[in-house]
């Protein structure tokens, strides 16, 4: 394969992956819209019930039933909502708190001019200060911090890896620094768990962690990328991997290898997504949910003893679901026939 063509795979290969990156974050954000708007815009406009005023069916379909059914429904994603922000707010604090009590437990030291570590760094651009080095370290290195993220590296790093293969890893890890990815990823996780009810919402967090990833090793590559594929193929064969600190980046991702090996390399690497088909029927399902539940609670229920209220479904000590469909009503009859006995039972549906 010829330099050109190489060049055409890379350029064609990163519109791609940018489309894809701009598809996720529109996704997300149109699910954290249809997911949380109707829920709180409804009561910001309350001019809206004007618009549903004296529509007393659609069709066969009775509104003032459909009203009475979907209310819980609609309170209960208010509840929702509000009991997801606090399993959001303990989830994270949870990983923060895991986070600390790891990074308590390891014996740190800094890199000193001079010695590998530091050399790498400053061929990484890293900035040595945030660069932490830790004996016997079970995962090769890894980024964590909110508001000043630090890079901690296994020790044997220096003697595993070649003197560009080790810039290469200090080099992507800087790249989360840089581009502050734990505080990213954070709140995008503090969302996610939010809507824990729009599990689609998760897995979407999880491919825009997969491409903080990838867009780590484009940075780190620059010059360099043979160095960082092999790198990545050395520190995948150790054996011993142990699960990351809460609210952290590494840079060993078992199930990314393949798709980060191939880009290095030149090849064409198909991203995979962690959406599934189910998730994104139950997105659906609820979000479709919020919105017809909030739509029918603008319908105004019947006020009676108004002269501008209609009268309607006024149904003495009987179930909502047996007046949800009035056929008369879908054959344009004026009154709903169940309002004959509004002067003897003027009780309203419950």
């Amino acid at each position: 394969m010829t330099r050109a063509s190489l060049g055409h795979l890379a350029a064609a290969l990163i519109r791609r992956e940018r489309s894809r990156r701009r598809a996720v974050t529109g996704a997300i954000v149109a699910l954290l819209v249809l997911g949380t708007g109707p829920v709180i815009a409804h009561h910001a406009s309350r001019g809206g019930t004007d618009l549903l005023a004296g529509l007393d069916h659609v069709g066969a379909l009775c509104l003032t039933a459909l009203h009475l059914l979907l209310a819980p429904v609609h309170h209960g994603f208010h509840l929702l909502l509000l009991a997801g922000f606090g399993y959001a707010l303990w989830d994270r604090c949870r990983a923060l708190r895991r986070a600390r009590q790891s990074l308590t437990a390891l014996a740190c030291s800094r890199a000193e001019p001079g010695d590998r570590f530091w050399d790498a760094a400053v061929a990484g651009e890293l900035d040595p200060s945030h660069l932490r080095i830790v004996s016997d370290l079970p995962v090769p290195a890894f980024t964590i911090g909110l508001l000043r993220p630090l890079v901690y590296v296994a020790q044997d790093l220096a003697e595993e890896l070649t003197e560009p293969e080790l810039a290469a890893v200090l080099a992507h890890e800087g790249a989360h620094v840089a581009r502050r990815d734990p505080l990213r990823l954070f709140g995008l996780r503090l969302l996610a768990c939010t809507l824990f009810w729009i599990p689609a919402l998760r897995r979407l967090a999880e491919d825009v962690a997969d491409e903080f990833e990838i867009e780590a090793d484009d940075r780190a590559a620059t010059g360099r990328p043979l160095a960082l594929a092999t790198a990545i193929l050395t520190l995948a064969r150790r054996r011993s991997l142990s699960p990351l600190p809460g609210a952290s980046l590494g840079f060993h991702h078992p199930d990314l290898l393949d798709r980060r090996v191939r880009r290095l390399v030149g090849e064409d690497a198909a991203p995979r997504s962690h959406v599934t088909r189910r998730s994104l029927v139950q997105a659906f399902a609820a979000v479709a949910l919020v919105w017809v539940s909030s739509f029918v609670v603008l319908h105004p229920m019947p006020a009676a003893g108004t002269l501008g209220a209609r009268p309607h479904c006024d149904h003495p000590a009987e179930s909502v679901l047996a007046h949800l469909f009035c056929l008369e009503a879908a054959q344009g009859a004026v009154h709903c026939p169940h309002d004959a006995d509004r002067t003897s039972h003027p009780h309203r549906l419950a």
